[in-house]
């Protein structure tokens, strides 16, 4: 099992966060593997894999993910398409 962080500082307001996360992910994360549900303002997400959130806390999108079998295997590649997703969805 794998575990990711990220912190990404913004200054967009959380009501146009939402729609720019969608966006992002959507662009970065393509092909409809992962599920996205949003519970009050944390986005919940789940794939082949990999579990995950996202919420804006302290100025920052704070995005956690677990990855096992076989997600884990493209950790690298993971990391850096979320990570760029986010780093869009901030501004």
């Amino acid at each position: 099992m794998s575990d990711l962080v990220f912190e990404i500082p913004t200054a967009r307001p959380p009501a146009e966060l939402r729609a720019a996360l969608e966006e992002a992910l959507a662009r970065h994360l393509p092909g409809g593997l992962f599920v996205r549900r949003w519970q009050e303002d944390v986005l919940h997400l789940s794939g082949p894999g990999a579990v995950g959130t996202v919420h804006l806390a302290d100025g920052k999108l704070i995005g956690r993910a677990e990855l096992s079998l076989p997600a884990s295997m493209m950790r690298g590649l993971i990391e850096e398409k979320v990570a760029e997703a986010l780093r869009q969805a901030a501004g």
